[in-house]
């Protein structure tokens, strides 16, 4: 879920003369240790706490229901972003490039985790009446900053984890299971705790499991707990079997210096590569925007078209389903029009698709077509999604699952074919701070525009133009062209 730090997915399997033929590095035979396993779980344990709690569940409750007000919501849990954002950017990319000199990570992941978890479980009484604002926001704060910085740590485990030409298969299994552990966890709270009462479906319980009530916001509130109860279950086999970097003798004073003249040295490695140079220029952009739309997606479907818990859980499922259609488009997309234009292209689906979705509310259609409630009949009995405008709203956000998704992917692909091939890893570190080092800005200009003009439609306009500019600046680039 997050591009924070360490070698992106697949790094270690990219190859070829000249930088410009992609050729798969087959993992051997062997079977993966456990160590390898411990590291894809506990991989996998760490990204339900981004669905469950920043995205789908907890994030709408707290602007719909602790804050009160959608527009006003949003603004709060965009400041929330930026906040965290800025500390990610100043303190991620120094403990990634130091990390290495000092050796081990396993004490400092401990930290992380009792940081993490007594958040996670104290959001359980972040009610009204209960937790202010102010702390639960400064919860999220401290729960964002912990886990990104666990990110940057567990990333740098990974080649320590897998044995030589095994990264590519731990990386992509790692996120696979965090996607099918994050859909299992959405709808296993749904079927438990958001649908009973509501449907006459014989497979789901009459009330609420564990006695939870809907009416006090219960299942929302139990975002937090149940996170951490994953998180803690996934890094109990990684502590115990993923082999931990050896302590090297430097200090973490020392440490720190020497990162900080790598981060120096890397950025030197830009030098005489202008294309490399300004596609991640442009790519802070546009990845600044799409990282904006995920984060306040939900905030905006829960306002906008006043979706509760049940059409919250329905959308974060079936948006995870589809970002995994991205993975499959990428790789045609490059083949079909080169890496550069494919990036263009799937910048351009998602300005089109959320074009139509801040055009569209619970009785408008794309900006000019209405749909009073009142003078149409559903569009089919089912429990959830029922008009027109809601299934609209529910295509153009699955569309976008698939364009984000895929553009990580043909991104990658496109530094491999612009980065000089005896630099790839320093490239790849840069392509790493390129998704980090202005993470916050997006969220700032959210937060911005929310409160100026008091409409969360026009907090989406700041997305729109960061990624207009990514798109428009991707034609300077030469290079990443269809193959021949």
């Amino acid at each position: 879920m997050s591009e924070l730090a360490g070698s992106p997915p697949g790094l270690s399997e990219v190859v070829g003369p000249k930088g410009h033929e992609d050729v798969l590095v087959p993992a051997p035979r062997k079977r993966l240790s456990r160590g390898a396993l411990s590291w894809i779980l506990h991989q996998g344990s760490r990204d339900p706490y981004v669905i469950l709690v920043t995205i789908y569940v907890f994030a709408p409750y707290f602007s719909r229901v602790l804050v009160g007000d959608p527009v006003k919501g949003q603004a709060v849990v965009a400041d929330i972003s930026t906040v965290y954002g800025i500390i990610t950017a100043l303190t991620a990319p120094l403990l990634g490039a130091s990390i290495e000199r000092y050796g081990p990570r396993k004490p400092f992941m401990a930290m992380i985790l009792a940081i993490m978890l007594p958040i996670l479980l104290a959001l359980w009484f972040a009610t009204p009446g209960g937790l202010s604002v102010g702390l639960v926001g400064a919860a999220l704060i401290t729960l964002g900053v912990a886990y990104n910085l666990g990110d940057v740590l567990n990333n740098s485990l990974l080649s320590r984890a897998a044995e030589p030409g095994q990264e590519p298969v731990l990386s992509g299994l790692g996120y696979a299971v965090a996607n099918g552990l994050s859909v299992s966890l959405l709808i296993f709270v749904m079927w438990a705790f958001v649908l009973p009462g509501q449907v006459p479906w014989s497979f789901v319980p009459d009330t609420p499991l564990f006695g939870l009530s809907q009416a006090d916001n219960e299942p929302s509130r139990l975002a937090g707990p149940l996170s951490a109860a994953v998180m803690l279950l996934g890094a109990i086999p990684f502590f115990l079997w993923t082999r931990d970097a050896a302590r090297t003798g430097v200090s973490i004073g020392a440490s720190l210096k020497e990162g900080v003249r790598l981060i120096i040295d890397t950025f030197a490695n830009l030098k005489g590569h202008a294309e490399a140079a300004k596609f991640l220029a442009m790519r802070m952009f546009y990845c600044d925007g799409m990282t904006a739309m995920i984060i306040f997606g939900g905030l905006f479907a829960a306002g906008i078209m006043g979706w509760g818990e049940l059409e919250m859980l329905a959308y974060g499922i079936s948006l995870s389903i589809f970002g995994v259609m991205g993975g499959l488009v990428a790789p045609v997309l490059d083949r079909k029009l080169g890496p550069r234009r494919a990036v263009q292209v799937e910048i351009a689906g998602c300005i089109l698709m959320l074009l139509g979705m801040i055009g569209t509310s619970r009785e408008k259609i794309l900006f000019f077509w209405s749909w009073p409630a009142a003078a149409h009949p559903p569009v089919w009995g089912g429990p959830l999604f029922q008009t027109l405008p809601e299934l609209v709203y529910l295509g153009c956000g699955l569309m976008i699952a698939v364009f984000v998704t895929a553009q990580y992917a043909s991104s990658r692909t496109l530094l491999v074919r612009l980065a000089p091939p005896d630099r790839i890893a320093a490239f790849f570190g840069l392509f790493s701070l390129s998704g980090t080092a202005t993470v916050w800005l997006g969220s700032l200009l959210v937060a911005l525009a929310t409160k100026i003009f008091q409409a969360q439609v026009a907090g989406f306009i700041p997305i729109l133009a960061l990624m207009l500019v990514g798109l428009v600046g991707l034609s300077t680039v030469k290079g990443g062209g269809r193959e021949p």
